[in-house]
């Protein structure tokens, strides 16, 4: 089945129809904690919103086009349907304020798989796509077994009419032994993906901050016919060789002031990974 042949009908790129081009820089906002986390010292949910809209800024004033707003800091992550409605309020609320400054280009992504949740805040807060790391098969991950969202999720969107949030999934996602899905190779994950719904595939490393190989990326783009981004890992040495295999990337750690996805955004180091993309 190669949607090559012509077995998924071509749709039109939600990267060109949420962000205006064909390829993208999306800066990560991660959030401190949020209410009902174990790190949440009862911070005011608009203090953790202006954190976010600094984030963003200085993602968005040196060269980036997008940003993804996540609840990183709401540590550890719990698994699809346990999430509270504490956590799709805030995450709307947050969302909202940048929203308002720089529109529908803005992705939500509620962790961990939450995709039933990150429609609610994206749909609240009027932002254009989330992010699911599992969308389709199944693995195992420090949260425990974690199933694809595709079903439940879309028929979520569809009931709270929410159908034109693009979905961002991730094809053989990070963090994950695959041990349940062994038998499913790159190709096929990548097809499962297409097939149950995705608008964008996200390759990934390993783990956060790791870089996914160009062969990976490579491998997901030739079994496709949506837009593909690399998903961790990107720095300003890679960001040239590995755009040319994709549409984009999402990037965090290499741009963040400690070199960690927990420090903070520097415009100078946004900037820098911006000029080597080339965009």
């Amino acid at each position: 089945m190669s949607p090559t042949l012509g077995v998924y009908p071509r749709k039109p790129s939600a990267i060109q129809e949420l962000m205006s081009i064909e390829r993208v820089l999306i800066g990560a906002v991660h959030l401190p904690a949020l209410p009902g986390s174990p790190e949440y010292s009862g911070q005011p949910v608009a203090e953790i919103a202006d954190y976010g809209l600094a984030e963003a800024r200085t993602y968005m004033a040196n060269g980036f086009s997008s940003v993804i707003v996540e609840n990183h800091w709401d540590m550890p992550f719990q698994k699809p349907g346990e999430h509270g409605y504490e956590t799709a309020a805030a995450m709307a609320v947050v969302t909202r304020r940048i929203v308002e400054e720089f529109g529908p280009r803005v992705g939500v992504s509620i962790l961990s798989n939450a995709g039933e949740c990150s429609v609610a805040a994206a749909h609240a807060a009027g932002a254009g796509w989330i992010r699911v790391n599992q969308w389709a098969n199944a693995y195992v991950a420090n949260e425990g077994i974690i199933e694809g969202q595709a079903a439940k999720t879309a028929r979520f969107k569809s009931r709270i009419h929410a159908r034109s949030i693009r979905v961002f999934a991730d094809v053989h996602v990070k963090h994950g032994a695959h041990a349940i899905v062994a038998d499913r190779t790159l190709a096929e994950q990548t097809e499962d993906a297409e097939f149950f719904g995705a608008d964008v595939l996200i390759a990934t490393g390993s783990r956060t901050g790791d870089a996914a190989s160009p062969d990976e990326v490579r491998g997901i783009r030739t079994n496709t016919v949506l837009p593909v981004i690399i998903g961790s890992g990107i720095t300003k040495k890679n960001v040239s060789a590995l755009l040319d295999e994709c549409n984009g990337a999402i990037v965090a750690s290499s741009v963040k002031d400690n070199g960690r996805w927990w420090g903070r955004a520097e415009g100078q180091k946004v900037a820098a990974v911006a000029r080597a993309a080339g965009l």
